[in-house]
């Protein structure tokens, strides 16, 4: 099991903790990770894109001339798609992007991230995460205590409204439960901050 510093929020070491080798100590499947991260940005679209045809376009109702005779193409409309303020001829219209991978690729792929963060050393446990009220420096003074540049994800094992709105306003920072959590979030999170009643959750979860 790997062994790592846990962390009050005042940066301070305080303990050492054991992870579950079986959630936090595989080697990281990259191409389980890539289909799972495709599959969650399909699923975010909203797919309501949508262009009008040449049926269903204004105008158009009269033969621009007549068919022989003029030197002209054939013409039947001006709505055609090949004139101006015409219909597209193959454009989007709404459909539905999602798709579903089955269990065991995505309890591989989330185990495969949490694995990536622990070897690439952005895993941080706290002993404990609480806030007496909503106060954004409280966060801010923790991320600096903990050396955290940049992108963070804080994750609770149960809703905290004081630390996600405390956190909501600070660029490159997202927070979200063990129960939300997903695989893009946590590769795009940059550094992994949990407490160690989250860490339990998880191991409990996916072990």
């Amino acid at each position: 099991m790997a062994t790592v510093k846990v962390f009050d929020m005042a940066g301070n070491a305080v303990s050492e903790t054991e992870l579950s080798d079986a959630v936090f100590g595989i080697e990281p499947n990259v191409s389980v990770m890539h289909a799972v991260v495709v599959n969650y940005l399909a699923n975010q679209r909203q797919g309501t894109q949508s262009t009008l045809t040449r049926t269903e376009v204004s105008g158009g109702g009269r033969k621009p001339w007549r068919q022989k005779g003029t030197g002209n193409a054939r013409q039947g409309s001006t709505r055609a798609p090949q004139w101006r303020h015409g219909g597209v001829a193959i454009g989007p219209k709404p459909r539905d992007y999602r798709y579903t991978l089955n269990k065991k690729v995505r309890r591989l792929a989330m185990k495969s991230a949490l694995s990536t963060k622990v070897q690439e050393g952005k895993l941080i446990v706290l002993d404990t995460l609480t806030m007496d009220e909503f106060k954004t420096k409280t966060i801010v003074a923790m991320l600096n205590a903990l050396n955290v540049e940049k992108k963070a994800l804080i994750v609770t094992a149960q809703a905290e409204p004081k630390v996600y709105k405390s956190a909501a306003n600070i660029p490159g920072v997202k927070t979200a439960t063990v129960g939300t959590l997903n695989v893009y979030d946590i590769l795009n999170g940059g550094t992994f901050i949990v407490p160690k009643n989250a860490v339990a959750k998880i191991e409990e979860v996916y072990a």
